[in-house]
Order: structure tokens, then C-alpha cells, then sequence
């Protein structure tokens, strides 16, 4: 049995893996998305199945006004004595001079809950890391921001020693790395034999993104960066990478980097990564003129985010972890650990992020594959009792509200995907807005919706948000009384609109879109998360009126 990359499609950045007894789970970070951090379930590390969040309490979470590719990053989930632990940082400014970078440690015994208040840690920058080392002492290392102009190095690590008993920071800091070239974040320490491991991602998080490890004989280091000769370097900027695409430009995932290691029962390792799949569209060369931002001119776009992927580790003679296979080229089938002759029927046809393709809203609860931004979907916003068999949303704040927006939506997976909603709705102002919505963020998005209009009345429009940049993309259609289905078909990304009053009959609206505006390196302001789609409402009047939503569905591949 082989492990097919990326085994979690689609937006599923910076991973984090532990294994308690057959069980493998991995952490991923959800930034302005709600609620905090996903959580992904295997028992073979190829097929995995979505597990719900973990930070689902908004008494614990509160990511009201966090910007775009804000709030939730990087979480560390670790497992010690019967206890699970999550670090995490909620970012509350970032894209400006000084950073706010909270860090947090939650604990549960089990994985689904219940968590414990959140603790504070030290908050020196992003990327916290728990180790628990063989004496019982528990240390954090994370990296460290540097607001100054300019920066006194590129990149630097700190230490500090964590007391379970007393929950908080105790002791001095230590700065256990401080580069003046190569830049480093998202550390892991682990320990094998008689050596500290600092696992490091090094080099950003776009395509020159890599994966650095060093290693120190006392977890207070010094610590000495692995160097080889297979180690392809083109300047002295460039990481000592044990893992990277940046010089594989033609294979399928790129921007690898940013690893945590895992040990299955039997002593075999496995890393975890990120990675992302380059679309066919590129940034144009005139970028700086064209939005007045001179940020990744001409760059490839990743329109389903970052991803996550699974590489084998071999160890060198000397005790160095390495790719299995040879090189630093992340591959995208590997050999898999074993596996059991017979799988649930869940697990084996039911990887992450392909669950429930025609959701009719039959549970009195959300499903676990939506999320919402940065508020939980309460009462205020949805109901799925108020009238069985549909979902509810009472429309509150525009698209660009950092605060109270009436919307679910679930990860794009694939480049070529459909996506279906019904609903009736009777706006009776243009402030009454109710649709079918993809999206990268609050800036960038295709917003296909009903609402009205003064000279046709009750009215479809289609409305593309680039970089707040708003264009309608065709004039308003006059529709019938009662449901009115949406749907939205992508090939590689080339987005068409449809819309009717039964599915097999729908007619287009608009011209084909050219989708990949919405993608990391195209979006001026955030590029850390990954395409949604799904279903949203507004009312900018302050009076809440409702749509009620039949289904929403979301298919990839033949459709």
C-alpha cells in the first residue's frame, strides 16, 4: 500500500502529527476560520478521515476583528502520560511593524475534548512548540519576531522550560539559534538515542520553502545545522534543507517545508509537511502597477492553499534524518507503514476533506467539514430546527466584516470541482443579499446571490471581489417566485456560473472567470490559507432577514 500526496487536499497548512497507540493525528492551522485548528484521524497514514476541531469553545476563542490570515497559527499537538497538549498562537496583528503574537497550551485526556482554559506562554513570536523530555521537564521553543528597522538577524530560536504542575513559563530564556542569513520557524524538538533534534522550516513559506534540522547533545543546545553534499544550494541565503521543492520546479508539491516528525509502533518515521499545487496562472509581471503592491510579481498561484503531505525518514549512519529515497525532493507516493487487511468503509472511501457531497441539512447540528469566520454559527446566525430540512441564515454584516458574518463554507480540494445550493429568499431592498459563494478571503471572492433590484425586482447577480477591487459580472437577472437553485462549475480553476429553478435545467450566468485570482500569492493582504466554498447571507439594513437553504453540495473529479 502506498500514501498518495497530499493526503489532506486543500487548505491544511503547517501540520502537526502525533500517534497514541494506532491512532495517528494531525493538527492543522485554521487562522481567521471557526472553530480553531482541524483535526484529522488515521490508523495507516494513508487514509484519513476529518475529525472535527479542536478549539470549539468561543468562551476560549475569541477571534472577533483578526485579519485576514490572522488569529490561529502553527499548532504543535503532542501527546505525554496520558495527556494531550496543543500550543498554538493567535496572531492578532501582523501585516505591520510590531507583531501581537499570543501563545496558548491547552490539555485534554481526550482528544475530542473537553480542553482546559487556555494557558498563557511567552509570547516572543509564532510557532510554539511542547517538548517533554525523558527526566518529566517540559520545555517551549518558538521563534521570535523582530520589529526593529532593521532587523538585527534573519531568523531566531528561543527556549524556555514550561511547569506542568504550576502552568506557566518558569526560568530564564534561551536563545538557542540565531541565524544571520537563513531564516528559521516552526520548531520541534525531539529526542532519538542520545541526541536533541531542532526541526526546523526554513526559507518562508512560498516556493523557496524548505526543511531545516540541527541537532545538540544538550536540549540548551549549541546546536549544529546538518550539512551534506546532496544538500543543493545556489547562495549562502539558501538553508542546509533536508527537505525542499525550490529547486524542483515540475514536480507536484511544491513549497514543502514546515515538518513534524512521527514514530510508528514498529520504529519506523515519518514526517509530515506542507505543500501546495501550482495552478496553471501566474501573477502578472506588471503586478506593482496593477494593484499599486509590488509583492510576488509574476509568481505562480496556488488557489487550494497549502496542503499537507506525507514523506518517509531514514536515518543516516551518523544519526541524521533524511528522505527515505534519496534526495530532498518530496515524493508524491510513498511506501506506507503496513496495513490492516480490511478498512471501515468510512476510512477507505472517505479521505479528508471529500465527506458529505450533498448536505441536506437533515441534522439539528453543522457538520464538521464547515467552517465560519472567526465567529461561531449561533442562533443569531443559523438554525436547523426552525424549518427541518433546511438551514436557516438570517442575514447579518457585508462580506468584508471582520466581526459578524452570516456564512459556512468547506475546503476546495480540487482544481476541478461543482458546487450546488437551492434556497428561497425575498430580499425587498438591495441591502438583502442571500448565495452561492467561493472564495479566498473577505477581499477576493465570486459571490453569486439573490437579491433586488428597484427596476427588475427580485433579481440574480454575480459579484467578484478581487483585492477590493468590486466589479458585477453581468446586469441583474429578473427570477421567478419561489426556490432558486445556484451552482457554480470550475475546470482547473475556469469558474462558470449557473442558476434555475431545478437542477437539471439551469441556465449560465456571465462569462467564464478565470477563478485563480483567489490563491496565496495573488492576494494582496493574506496568503496563508486556501479556497472555500459555500453559502453565506447578508442584510445591511440591521433587520436580519432570513434564507432558507435545501441542500448544499459539493463534488470533485467527473460531475
Amino acid at each position: 500500500m502506498k500514501i498518495q500526496n497530499p493526503v489532506l487536499r486543500g487548505f491544511h497548512p503547517d501540520p502537526s502529527i502525533v500517534r497514541v497507540g494506532k491512532d495517528y493525528y494531525i493538527a492543522t492551522s485554521t487562522f481567521e476560520w471557526w472553530p480553531g485548528v482541524k483535526l484529522s484521524h488515521s490508523t495507516d497514514l494513508v487514509h484519513w478521515e476529518d475529525d472535527g476541531y479542536i478549539l470549539t469553545d468561543p468562551g476560549k476563542l475569541d477571534l472577533r476583528g483578526v485579519g485576514i490570515s490572522q488569529g490561529i497559527w502553527a499548532p504543535c499537538l503532542t501527546w505525554h502520560k496520558g495527556i494531550f497538549y496543543l500550543a498554538y498562537t493567535v496572531v492578532r496583528a501582523f501585516y505591520c511593524n510590531m507583531y501581537d503574537t499570543e501563545n496558548y497550551l491547552v490539555k485534554s485526556e481526550n482528544i475530542h475534548g473537553p480542553w482546559s482554559d487556555p494557558i498563557p506562554l511567552n509570547n516572543f513570536g509564532f510557532d510554539p512548540s511542547l517538548f517533554h523530555d525523558d527526566d518529566g521537564k517540559k520545555y517551549m521553543v518558538s521563534m521570535v519576531t523582530d520589529h526593529r528597522v532593521p532587523k538585527k538577524y534573519a531568523g531566531r530560536l528561543i527556549l524556555q522550560e514550561y511547569d506542568d504542575e504550576k502552568e506557566k513559563m518558569v526560568g530564564p530564556w534561551k536563545e538557542i539559534y540565531r541565524g544571520d542569513k537563513i531564516f528559521l520557524e516552526g520548531p520541534h524538538i525531539f529526542k532519538r538515542k542520545d541526541w536533541y533534534y531542532l526541526f526546523c522550516a526554513d526559507t518562508g513559506t512560498g516556493e523557496g520553502h524548505g526543511q531545516t534540522v540541527l541537532r545538540s547533545r544538550s536540549v540548551w543546545g549549541p546546536y549544529e545545522m546538518f550539512q551534506a553534499d546532496f544538500m543543493e544550494r545556489k547562495d549562502d541565503k539558501e538553508a542546509w534543507s533536508i527537505l525542499t521543492s525550490r529547486h524542483h520546479p515540475d514536480i507536484l508539491l511544491q513549497k514543502s517545508g514546515h515538518c513534524d516528525m512521527v514514530e510508528t509502533a514498529d520504529g519506523q518515521w515519518y514526517m509530515v509537511h506542507l505543500c501546495g499545487r501550482a495552478g496553471e496562472g501566474r501573477n502578472p509581471s506588471d503586478w506593482e502597477r496593477t494593484f499599486g503592491h509590488p509583492r510576488f510579481a509574476g509568481e505562480r498561484r496556488y488557489p487550494l492553499g497549502r496542503e499537507t503531505a506525507i514523506q518517509k525518514v531514514a536515518w543516516t549512519e551518523e544519526g541524521w534524518p533524511v528522505l527515505e529515497g534519496g534526495g530532498t525532493a518530496p515524493f508524491a507516493e510513498v511506501p506506507a507503514p503496513g496495513c490492516r487487511e480490511e478498512w471501515p468503509e468510512s476510512l477507505s472511501h472517505s479521505p479528508a476533506g471529500k465527506i458529505c457531497e450533498r448536505d441536506t441539512f437533515d441534522s439539528p447540528v453543522l457538520r464538521s467539514c464547515y467552517q465560519s469566520l472567526r465567529i461561531p454559527m449561533t442562533k443569531r446566525y443559523i438554525s436547523l430546527t426552525e424549518r427541518p430540512g433546511y438551514l436557516r441564515m438570517y442575514g447579518r454584516s457585508g462580506l468584508s466584516s471582520w466581526f459578524s458574518q452570516s456564512l459556512i463554507a468547506r475546503r476546495i480540494t480540487e482544481f476541478d470541482f461543482s458546487v450546488m445550493t437551492a434556497l428561497e429568499f425575498e430580499p425587498e431592498v438591495f441591502k438583502e443579499m442571500a448565495g452561492l459563494i467561493v472564495m479566498y478571503d473577505t477581499d477576493n471572492y465570486l459571490y453569486l446571490h439573490l437579491t433586488w433590484d428597484e427596476e427588475v425586482g427580485r433579481c440574480i447577480c454575480l459579484l467578484k471581489g478581487e483585492n477590493r477591487v468590486y466589479e458585477n459580472l453581468s446586469e441583474p437577472v429578473p427570477v421567478k417566485e419561489g426556490a432558486v437553485y445556484l451552482k457554480a462549475v470550475s475546470e482547473n480553476f475556469r469558474i462558470r456560473f449557473y442558476y434555475g429553478y431545478d437542477e437539471e435545467n439551469l441556465m449560465p450566468i456571465g462569462e467564464e472567470i478565470n477563478g485563480d485570482f483567489m490563491s496565496d500569492e495573488a492576494c494582496m493582504e493574506g496568503w496563508f490559507t486556501g479556497s472555500m466554498t459555500g453559502i453565506c447571507c447578508q442584510d445591511l439594513t440591521g433587520l436580519g432577514k432570513y434564507a432558507d437553504f435545501q441542500f448544499f453540495e459539493y463534488k470533485t473529479g467527473d460531475f
